[in-house]
């Protein structure tokens, strides 16, 4: 009974910390720190190298070229590369009619970090800023990211993901990165970001080492390898990447069943980043906002509810049975939720547990995938909804 009882209690303070507890003390080291200095005015832009890899992106890839020609940067200074490998469709030859725009196109499909290990080193200049192809950028969004690299202990620099969405569960995916990205400000006021997004993500290019051909999440393991080199990546919320929300629930699961199962694949390949006494607050971090998210919160979620089943069952003790009811009440509430849906109707107040707990499944189902050894680093692209996404 004292195990199921420790089991119980470890569990809500894993999720509790995880989740909210390390945000406050985090946010409480930021305030003891005092103010930071901040950033003198650019007097002059570096030369920067734009790169975005596109896999059959036909039906977007035009007015990709178009907001990215029309980013507010020197033009003189802006290298536009367009990575096309594998696509089948008329992505190369689109990419091929602009002007300013240099196409890499080879017919073999290898996955992107194998495109980006043949760009980056033949990119031109000294600053890279990597782009999905299916975003939109704000005008200013370069400028905003190299104002960050006056500062020689930063190596990186992580533009923002924004997410547009209808309603329904996929809704919740915008609400879940501006959680993120609140974190994400958090953690490099204090130190360093733990892992970037691909919609938009820069970094010095004398920091690059190709990556393992089968990375799975080839941008957070950039990131954090720069981190390692003793370099901090830093958050620019002012830039930012767009793009609409997965078009279902299933396309949404199968986005982030690919994620965890990168995520697993990161932290065995990232093991010295355990290492507190040579990484420090970066370990910190690290282990506090994402090893607990991938490898340990999933599960809790499992023992916490089996665990709750055996002691409100079995104890005698009322804080048991009652904490029993409210997990099979929520959980009962969720599945309601989950088939209303099916007919447009939902409850509004549901929606957000309803998504923690959908993220968390598909973690779960994630971590046996990477484990069975079947997440494709090519794999199919998730749907997205189609709304007009404007700066």
């Amino acid at each position: 009974m004292l195990a199921i009882k420790i089991v119980f209690w470890l569990s809500i303070f894993f999720l509790l910390y995880a989740y909210v507890g390390y945000a406050l003390i985090t946010w409480l080291l930021v305030k003891l720190g005092g103010k930071k200095k901040p950033l003198a005015p650019v007097t002059e832009y570096p030369a920067v190298s734009f790169i975005v890899a596109a896999y059959n992106e036909e039906a977007f890839i035009e007015e990709k070229i178009k907001n990215t020609l029309n980013l507010d940067y020197p033009k003189e200074k802006l290298e536009i590369i367009i990575v096309t490998d594998g696509s089948t469709d008329a992505t190369p030859q689109l990419v091929s009619q602009h002007e300013g725009v240099t196409l890499m196109h080879k017919p073999e499909r290898m996955g992107k970090s194998a495109a980006l290990n043949r760009a980056v080193p033949l990119a031109k200049h000294p600053i890279i800023v990597m782009c999905d192809a299916n975003t939109v950028l704000n005008a200013d969004c370069i400028q905003e990211l190299v104002k960050h690299y006056q500062d020689e202990k930063v190596g990186g620099v992580a533009g923002e993901k924004r997410v547009l969405s209808q309603e329904g569960i996929t809704q919740q995916e915008g609400v879940y990165w501006k959680y993120e990205s609140a974190l994400k400000k958090l953690d490099a006021q204090y130190h360093t970001i733990v892992g970037a997004a691909g919609e938009l993500f820069s970094f010095r290019k004398n920091l690059w080492t190709n990556i393992e051909k089968d990375a799975i999440l080839d941008d957070f393991m950039i990131s954090m390898r720069i981190v390692q080199k003793g370099y901090q990546v830093k958050y620019e919320p002012k830039a930012y990447a767009m793009e609409t929300a997965s078009a279902s629930v299933k396309e949404e699961s199968k986005r982030k069943v690919r994620i965890a199962a990168g995520g697993f694949q990161s932290i065995t390949r990232l093991a010295s980043m355990f290492n507190i006494f040579k990484y420090g607050k970066a370990s910190f971090l690290y282990i506090s906002h994402r090893v607990l998210r991938w490898a340990v919160c999933p599960f809790c979620l499992v023992l916490l509810l089996g665990a709750g089943i055996y002691l409100g069952l079995t104890s005698g003790e009322l804080f048991y049975q009652v904490a029993l009811i409210a997990q099979l009440a929520g959980y009962s509430l969720m599945l309601l939720n989950y088939l209303l849906g099916r007919v447009n109707r939902r409850i509004p107040m549901v929606q957000p547990f309803q998504y923690f707990v959908f993220m968390n499944i598909c973690v779960i189902r994630g971590f046996f995938r990477y484990i069975k050894g079947k997440q494709s680093v090519t794999w199919e692209r998730a749907e997205r909804q189609v709304i007009a996404a404007q700066p």
